[in-house]
This record gives structure tokens, C-alpha cells and sequence, in this order.
């Protein structure tokens, strides 16, 4: 089984790993890409109004300029730790077990807007670039990295369950034909249903940990329902390929 979740904007700083080694990151077939992107990435710095404009920053976001900036240099931690927010904070992965971890590093990885797909135990700075993100010289970043993206996610993903809660903007940088979707619904008291953003992210958090946690290994959508509602969560199939999580 393969659950890749969502990047968050929000990283934690610092780390106790070396700088950034491209080659030591999974999906080897992705490294050229994400050697472009961090090569501009660090140039687009100098300038920081550009910088601004490029990554839709505010005034007070010289603290995030900077961070790419040392892209090259800055200290590294596990992808799994980098990351923090609603959805994070439901994964709780400081939590887990030693066999939880090992679990969670063969089983989650992690859209992103500037390393395609990384592994939870990756090493990487922290940064600043979203999936709607259009540098200088890019239509978008799904222009980009389309082509190399889909066919190495087919390949890591053959022959597995896969659980894609990326958001649209991520999920529209490599696809998986085939891959299951959560939609997180809000039930109101007439039973109408309507999507909350936070609340969507926080039960994907736990549906993320729930599929850590799970001694089973579904193979399929039903499989996958009965894992969520093992661990409390309300879940329906709404398809072959839609498993709603209603709240």
C-alpha cells in the first residue's frame, strides 16, 4: 500500500541531517527536475520582489526567501518531520512505534511542489514553493514536471493499494490512473453534506495514521474502508475509486 499525502505550506526549521543530497532522495528519476527547480529557486532569491511575486509572499516573508536561499546548505530532517499543520498534527508520527515508523516509511510519502514525491524518512530543507507556484521561464509547475512525475509514480506505486490525498493543485503534477481519492464531508443535521477545509485535513491526518497504524494491508477501496472504521473514522465508498469520510 501506498498513502501519499498532501505537503503543507507550514515547515519546521532547522535539523539535525547534512545539507541536501539530491541523489540520496527516493525516486531517483526525479532528480534532474528537482535539481532545476532548486537551482532557480535559490537564484530567484536575490531578488526578492521577484521572489515575492513568484511564490505569492506578503512584506513579511524574508524569513521564507531566505530559506530557499540555502536550499543547498541549510540542515535537513526526515520529510515526515518537516512538515507540520492540521493535517500533521492528526498524523501525530512523533507518536509512533519503532514498528509504527518503519511502517510509515514503507507505506506514506509526500506530494511536493519542489521534490515531486518524497519518502517519509527523506532528508529536506525547509522551503517555500506551492503547487500553483509559477516561476520565471514556467507556464506551471505541472508543465513541468508531468512528464517525469506520472511514469515514476507508476512505478513505485505497481502492483500496490494506492491512497492519494493529495489537494487538486499536487495531485495535477503526476497522476495515478487507478488511485483511491478521500473526500472529507461535514454531515449537518438536515443531511446535507459540504466540504470544511479544516476538517478535511484533519481527518485525512487520521485516516494517514490509521493506515500507519493498521496491521492489515488492503487491497482494495473495501479493504480500506474497513481500516478507517477500525480506527473511528465514519467512512462510505462512493466508488470504485472515492472513499468519503464523513464528519
Amino acid at each position: 500500500m501506498l498513502v501519499i499525502l498532501p505537503p503543507s505550506e507550514t515547515k519546521s526549521d532547522g535539523g539535525d541531517l547534512g545539507p541536501l543530497d539530491l541523489d540520496s532522495l527516493s525516486l531517483p528519476q526525479l532528480t534532474a527536475v528537482r535539481d532545476k527547480l532548486v537551482t532557480e529557486l535559490v537564484q530567484l532569491s536575490g531578488d526578492p520582489e521577484a521572489a515575492r511575486a513568484a511564490l505569492s509572499l506578503g512584506k513579511g516573508a524574508d524569513a521564507e526567501i531566505a530559506r530557499n536561499a540555502a536550499l543547498r546548505t541549510s540542515a535537513t530532517r526526515p520529510a515526515l518531520e518537516r512538515y507540520t499543520g492540521v493535517l500533521y498534527d492528526a498524523l501525530d508520527a512523533g507518536s509512533f512505534t519503532a514498528t509504527e515508523r518503519a511502517k510509515a516509511r514503507e507505506r506514506l510519502a509526500i506530494g511536493s511542489a519542489l521534490f515531486g514525491v518524497v519518502r517519509a524518512d527523506d532528508p529536506i530543507p525547509a522551503y517555500r514553493l506551492s503547487g500553483g507556484s509559477k516561476l520565471p521561464g514556467h507556464t506551471t509547475l505541472a508543465a513541468l514536471w508531468k512528464p517525469v512525475l506520472t511514469p515514476a509514480l507508476r512505478e513505485e506505486a505497481a502492483g500496490q493499494l494506492v491512497v492519494d490525498l493529495r489537494s487538486g493543485a499536487y495531485a495535477q503534477l503526476g497522476r495515478i490512473p487507478g488511485a483511491v481519492t478521500a473526500t472529507v464531508l461535514t454531515e449537518r443535521p438536515d443531511g446535507t453534506r459540504t466540504v470544511v477545509s479544516h476538517f478535511n485535513k484533519h481527518h485525512k491526518g487520521l485516516l494517514a495514521r490509521a493506515l500507519v497504524c493498521s496491521r492489515a494491508e488492503p487491497t482494495d477501496i473495501a479493504g480500506l474502508a474497513r481500516v478507517a472504521e477500525k480506527f473511528g473514522l465514519h467512512a462510505e465508498i462512493a466508488s470504485s475509486s472515492e472513499l468519503l469520510v464523513l464528519t
